[in-house]
């Protein structure tokens, strides 16, 4: 009977190799040390295998490891880990037999280090130590390497090197195993693969099972097409398009569009422009360059197919575009020389209708709203003018001066006020804005959807004597009911205002425009989760605004600033609803990362108005 308990087991990460086909990426810097979003591979790799809290891990090191210890210097696994250096490349099975006496006397995981792959770990490592096999391989359905041949119980049979990948029978490894200390004895000293082993061990009579794995992650760091496309994916599952580590200098003076990913201590001089790149760690890019669909290095450039970034099998794919909270679907389609947003939804949103409409209405007024192209009312879509990739959101992740920062905002609150003003002023025209009024209903079910979504299912926060809160939700919804109102946005924030060089910033996800006090947009734009000013810029803007408005309408200062403090409380609580909503029933956990800063601006709010509002603050207090 083999070893079973569940915490008795050691670790080894394959980390020797030399990258061949990252080449020339592993020149200069090893495989395990290629980065993902600011993360090294390894440290990703650590990171999951010390999860289950393995008796000792164990790496071997080879090419370059010197530049892979001195990583580990500054690793939180530093102290956890054994190195085992090979003067020449063992292979996959010569690692595990020249640390046979670490890994001996019971069972081991092992990980290459270049997969990156969110498999259950648990789950194979608990089958392995629960059944009396040798080896349990946790395997996947992967055309390109379904070289495993199993039979009909999933025990391996043989090893197919060339021949039918796409067989019944054929299934792919991970790169990913736990094997029984037994298995040390089917490996060859010297230079020798895993491969060898197993069939060692199968013609012996041994068992080695495959656990296969589906609807998970995997990719293979292996070449750099797969390297892009694995960054890409992490990018795209994180909800974002933009990632500028906080080491890198980016002058304020560059242009990107798509994906763009910059690593750590990367210097970009100003006058260049991107498109789908990923820019290494360490680069110095020269000015007034241009960048597509590229890995780049101070010294070369690797091109590549924009599929690789996009994830299109044809280059006539419509591409998935937007992270949001919606249900609809966009897609970015080409058509002759420029390229269209194509949305798609279902009979079951109302807004479809309401969206078009809205549309016509604010363009006619100039407003800056992507230009309706085409509409099929029956199959629900809609093509729309394209207004780019590039976010107030996005745009603001690199480091601009607050001049800059002023001189966008001004812009984007001027494209505002055409809401607030001159939409207002033509209301009649538009009853699809008219007949839906922000009244105390919605402000209160605005505050319950607080309750529920976030202090209840994130916070776990029981409310056991809810009136005296609940009272005042109640009186907070009726004063935010009777100030004066306008047609608003009502989600006026970062991601939904689009960046357009050379033109006004568009303005996009306007279906849910309505009338409510104006001051619910500006605590949207202003007091945004998703940007904290710095000091002084938010008081300028507000100042600006409030110039304006009170110069075009009979709204005065004091109402103004009045609504504004309690359209803040509204809004904030009404984000937490939303986040908690989003990441807990969509499943969209990118959103947990807003919390803490919405929590800021909420107890923030609380504070200032917390003698009227007392059990709210109190509440606050908890989160």
């Amino acid at each position: 009977m083999r070893f079973r308990e569940r915490n008795y087991f050691n670790a080894f990460i394959l980390a020797a190799g030399f990258g061949e086909r990252l080449k020339p990426l592993t020149d200069y810097i090893p495989k395990p040390l290629m980065p993902i979003l600011g993360k090294p591979l390894i440290e990703i790799v650590l990171k999951r295998v010390a999860a289950l809290n393995p008796s000792n891990i164990g790496i071997n090191l080879h090419y370059k490891a010197e530049k892979i210890l001195d990583y580990f210097k500054i690793s939180p696994f530093c102290s956890k880990i054994r190195i085992f250096h090979e003067e020449s490349i063992l292979g996959t099975g010569g690692a595990l037999k020249n640390a046979a006496d670490f890994l001996k006397g019971r069972s081991f995981l092992v990980y290459n280090s270049d997969i990156f792959s969110d498999i259950n770990l648990t789950m194979l490592l608990e089958h392995h130590l629960a059944h009396d096999n040798i080896a349990t391989l946790a395997v996947h359905d992967h055309h390109e390497y379904n070289k495993l041949e199993v039979d009909s119980k999933q025990f391996l049979k043989n090893v197919v090197i060339r021949g039918n990948y796409n067989a019944s029978s054929r299934i792919a490894f991970t790169g990913i195993a736990v094997y029984s200390p037994d298995f040390l004895n089917f490996l060859d000293d010297g230079h020798t693969s895993v491969v060898a082993g197993w069939m060692n061990a199968v013609s012996a009579g041994e068992k080695i099972y495959c656990m296969q794995f589906k609807e998970h992650s995997w990719s293979d760091i292996g070449s750099p097409e797969s390297y892009a496309s694995t960054v890409v994916s992490q990018l795209n599952s994180s909800g974002e398009t933009v990632y500028i580590h906080s080491s890198a200098k980016v002058d304020s003076n560059i242009q990107f569009v798509g994906h763009f990913v910059v690593e750590h201590g990367t210097v970009i001089e100003g006058g260049t422009t991107f498109k789908n790149c990923i820019l290494m760690p360490y680069s110095h890019i020269k000015q007034n360059l241009r960048y597509e669909n590229s890995i780049v290095c101070s010294d070369f450039t690797i091109p590549l197919k924009e599929s690789h970034f996009t994830g299109q099998k044809d280059k006539d794919d419509p591409i998935p575009i937007g992270y949001g909270g919606s249900n609809r679907k966009y897609y970015r389609i080409q058509k002759e020389d420029s390229s269209v947003v194509l949305m798609q939804t279902d009979r079951h949103d109302h807004d479809f209708k309401r969206h078009l409409k809205l549309t016509c209405f604010f363009s006619d007024l100039k407003i800056p709203v992507p230009r309706l192209i085409e509409a099929d009312y029956s199959n629900f879509t809609a093509i729309f003018e394209d207004f780019g990739s590039v976010s107030l959101y996005t745009w603001l992740k690199v480091r601009r001066s607050e001049d800059e920062i002023e001189e966008i905002y001004k812009s984007v609150i001027d494209s505002l006020l055409l809401i607030h003003i001159d939409a207002t002023r033509h209301i009649k025209e538009c009853p699809e804005i008219g007949e839906r009024v922000f009244d105390y209903e919605h402000f209160r079910w605005e505050s319950s959807y607080f309750i529920e979504m976030f202090v209840k299912k994130v916070k776990n926060i029981d409310l056991k004597d809810t009136a005296p809160t609940y009272q005042e939700l109640h009186r907070i919804a009726l004063k935010a009911d009777k100030f004066k109102k306008a047609v608003i946005h009502r989600d006026f924030q970062s991601q939904n205002i689009m960046i357009r060089y050379n033109k006004p910033p568009g303005i996009i996800d306007y279906q849910g425009a309505r009338i409510a006090p104006p001051a619910y947009d500006i605590a949207s734009l202003l007091y945004d989760p998703y940007y904290r000013f710095r000091e002084g810029i938010r008081d300028r803007l507000l100042a600006y605004y409030m110039n304006k408005l009170s110069s075009e309408t009979f709204l005065l200062k004091e109402e103004f600033l009045e609504s504004l403090m309690i359209c803040r409380l509204q809004r904030h609580m009404q984000a937490l609803g939303a986040y908690g909503f989003l990441s807990n029933e969509r499943g969209k956990k990118f959103f947990l990362r807003y919390i803490p800063e919405g929590i800021r601006l909420l107890k923030e709010d609380a504070v200032l108005l917390k003698d009227e509002y007392p059990e709210l603050y109190k509440l606050t207090l908890k989160l």
